[in-house]
């Protein structure tokens, strides 16, 4: 997956260190970020940590409460305004899960895989930040910024991740940018839903314990799981 990323995203070195493939990733887990004009590899832990926890426990506690970011309230929110403004990443991914609601075509909380129809990383929207425990040990984490789901995605949930465009990830990474109105627009000018595919899948992903290909294999038209 790294060696994957670094040719999508031209990164730049290698990671500090490698993940292994994971098709059920949970939230509190070690995913990748790039970040920096340099297009740095890193890995982090999936839940930004606020950065008033006072020891692990809180730290762990938060960040389980924090792994996504309301991208309309992302610049005042206590627990990420800072790294809004000053510390973004882009948070790569093959594909993502996502449960529907009862508002769509599929019955609520069935299990859906998404990803990109030419088969190229998602990229999200990200922010990180660094922990720094009372023992002196750092812990970097991140959070996804999430909007309101659009076209055919909006059947399925209603939100959705923030994906950014190819053209926009410089400036999203470039950390002389902190004010709070260009952000903004750049969030604005994400991408939209056309680029995307999903499909139904099995309730496996329910459960941290599987984890594998079959995660994303997809339900065959007709199975009584689904409404279609």
């Amino acid at each position: 997956m790294a060696a994957e990323i670094a040719e999508e995203f031209t990164t730049n070195g290698e990671p500090n260190r490698t993940l292994p493939v994971d098709w059920n990733i949970k939230p509190t887990q070690d995913i990748y970020i790039i970040k920096s004009h340099e297009r740095n590899l890193e890995v982090v832990s999936w839940g930004l940590i606020a950065p008033w926890s006072k020891d692990g426990e809180a730290a762990l506690r938060s960040q389980s409460q924090a792994i996504n970011a309301r991208s309309e309230t992302v610049f005042e929110k206590p627990t990420f305004r800072n790294a809004f403004h000053k510390k973004r990443c882009l948070i790569p991914a093959s594909g993502y899960y996502e449960w529907a609601t009862e508002f769509g075509e599929l019955k609520s909380k069935q299990p859906v895989y998404i990803s990109r129809q030419d088969s190229h990383l998602l990229a999200f929207a990200g922010i990180f930040d660094t922990w720094r425990s009372p023992e002196g040990v750092e812990r970097k984490s991140a959070a996804i910024l999430t909007c309101d789901a659009v076209g055919k995605l909006a059947r399925v949930h209603n939100r959705m991740p923030v994906f950014l465009p190819r053209d926009l990830w410089d400036s999203w990474l470039d950390p002389e940018l902190t004010e709070t109105k260009p952000l903004i627009e750049l969030v604005n000018s994400r991408e939209d839903d056309s680029a995307l595919q999903f499909w139904p899948v099995r309730p496996l992903v329910n459960s941290i314990k599987n984890n594998g290909a079959e995660l994303i294999e997809p339900l065959e038209v007709g199975d009584p799981e689904t409404l279609f």
